[in-house]
């Protein structure tokens, strides 16, 4: 069993490109039915103020409400009726703005996984933010709830300290798309994105 404690909002900069970078090398940890599964934080990317790529840009709606909450808070949506994606809520109530987790090296729980993706491949299992979610079943659900403290969904430190960090331009975006705000575990296999930004 993975031996961890829950990060406490006091930890979590209210800075959003340092809380992308402060997240490397911490954990998701999702409690379901049948056990639990968890996975190590390689890859975020950041969607800071007056960023226009974030879903906080035009202002709160019912859909990205969460963002809007205090650090620390789970806003799941669903992207292009396909995938759900989750972010965490980064800086003061009243912001909008946010970290997207886009790949974790899974720990534990792996077999839940592995039925949840319907693969058998370790390294696909959350390598992308897709695949994360529909590895540790996470939906709109979840959405809103609070990381900070243990429950189905939060956030977790172990005394584990991650490699050497990158820094790359986000993927997947056409507005402010040459920001440096994804940060990464430099050489880690479950990253996700094109060789090119890995490096």
């Amino acid at each position: 069993m993975v031996m961890y404690r829950p990060l406490t909002r006091s930890e979590l900069p209210d800075d959003t490109a340092s809380l992308a970078r402060t997240l490397i090398g911490k954990l998701v940890v999702r409690e379901l039915p049948e056990g639990i599964a968890s996975g190590r934080i390689v890859e975020t990317e950041a969607y800071v103020a007056g960023d226009a790529a974030g879903h906080g840009y035009r202002g709160m709606t019912p859909r990205n409400r969460s963002l809007f909450l205090d650090r620390g808070h789970a806003y799941v949506y669903l992207a292009y009726g396909i995938s759900y994606m989750l972010n965490v809520s980064s800086e003061m109530p009243g912001i909008g703005t946010g970290v997207l987790i886009r790949a974790l090296e899974p720990l534990e729980g792996i077999a839940i996984m592995r039925l949840n993706r319907g693969i058998e491949r370790l390294r696909d299992l959350a390598r992308g933010p897709g695949r994360l979610a529909q590895a540790l079943r996470i939906d709109r659900s979840l959405d809103g709830l609070d990381l900070c403290r243990e429950g189905s969904l939060w956030l977790a430190r172990d005394a584990h300290e991650p490699g050497e960090i990158g820094q790359s331009v986000r993927i997947g975006i056409s507005k402010d798309a040459s920001r440096l705000l994804r940060f990464y575990v430099r050489k880690s296999p479950f990253v996700s994105g094109p060789a090119s930004l890995n490096r």
